[in-house]
């Protein structure tokens, strides 16, 4: 699979870095090392230039990284600044430093070219420390490529069937096809549910308008709003984004972003929560104990699919009219792909 390089992937939440100790991860089938230098965050090709030992397996010594096979350190720009029992250092002695920034609760790494490292492209997602919300968190680990993980948060009408037993999407959810808005990076998705109890974790015993939203963004980061309003608030709005400030209940954020960590392999992020004006810490625990039965069919499932392409010698599909942000998603991504390799190529 190919996918674009020039983008901020999610490589860990910023709670799984600690402060004293390196974490490996793989992005694009590249393994990194995350470590943090005073207050930055640092992410560094896992290999020292010496033996190759894996510099996860280091140790953090101030603002620094030491590796525990032979005893190089590194500073934060992946320079080597000590050889023990060898005063000069090679100016090779050099890791690749991969741009990284901590934003949302996420550490973000920069798998492109440098030079291109725009932190205004880093997608607006809702992390921790914003006092609006009340968020659980989670992932995923999925021996699947992350395209087909992506492919299945670009189509929802699989929550009537996938789903029937943990969101409860009627089979009625899968015959109305959401307002799709092409963005520059991704795909906008908007969608009235009118006439229902509001969605799972926030039922109320009278009718309302459900409405939900959603940003699918490269590399592939959804963010998604939902509310439940009073009845007749989806006609009153000419079916167009309503005023949040007239929910009645269900309010929540989601943030989910797929990383591809090899081939047939990715990892899933997740958090989901309400706003404190909605919900307090006991229905994020339901909303999170829904999710996790919920990704975890979308696991199976996706596992499965996964399989029976890697067994099918000629892969083809049948488009329907709900895969119309699938494709358009991945005509994105194959168009920045192209440009990139535009630019590699010499002239």
């Amino acid at each position: 699979m190919k996918y674009v390089r020039n983008a901020w992937y999610v490589a860990a939440w910023s709670q799984d870095l600690p402060e004293d100790k390196p974490v490996a991860v793989s992005i694009l089938g590249e393994p990194i090392v995350l470590w943090r230098s005073a207050q930055a965050v640092v992410a560094l090709e896992d290999r020292c230039v010496h033996r190759l030992a894996p510099l996860s397996l280091g140790r953090c010594e101030k603002k620094n990284l030491r590796c525990m096979y032979h005893g190089f350190l590194y500073d934060s720009t992946g320079q080597v600044i000590e050889i023990p029992g060898q005063p000069a250092i090679p100016p090779k002695a050099r890791a690749r430093k991969y741009p990284a920034v901590e934003r949302h609760s996420w550490i973000w790494v920069w798998m492109g070219d440098p030079a291109y490292a725009d932190e205004s492209l880093i997608p607006p997602a809702v992390g921790f420390d914003e006092p609006d919300w009340i968020l659980g968190n989670g992932y995923l680990d999925y021996a699947a490529e992350a395209e087909l993980i992506n492919d299945n948060l670009l189509d929802f009408s699989h929550l009537s069937y996938v789903h029937a037993n943990s969101f409860g999407a009627p089979p009625a959810f899968a015959d109305e096809r959401p307002k799709l808005t092409v963005l520059p990076r991704g795909v906008r998705f908007e969608r009235w549910l009118v006439g229902t109890h509001g969605p799972v974790g926030s039922r109320t015993e009278q009718v309302v308008d459900g409405w939900s939203a959603y940003d699918f963004l490269i590399p592939g980061v959804l963010l998604m709003w939902s509310g439940s309003f009073p009845s007749g608030t989806a006609q009153q709005c000419g079916f167009e984004r309503p005023d949040y400030s007239r929910a009645i209940a269900g309010v929540t954020f989601t943030s989910q972003a797929v990383t591809p960590t090899a081939d047939r392999a990715a990892r899933y992020f997740f958090s989901w929560g309400p706003h404190r004006s909605h919900g307090d810490e006991k229905l994020r625990d339901v909303l999170m104990g829904v999710a996790a039965m919920a990704f975890a069919e979308d696991k199976t499932m996706i596992e499965a699919q996964q399989r029976i392409i890697d067994r099918t010698p000629e892969v083809r599909i049948l488009p329907t009219g709900h895969d119309r942000g699938v494709m358009i998603f991945s005509q994105l991504v194959a168009k920045r792909v192209r440009e990139e390799q535009s630019r590699a190529t010499p002239t």
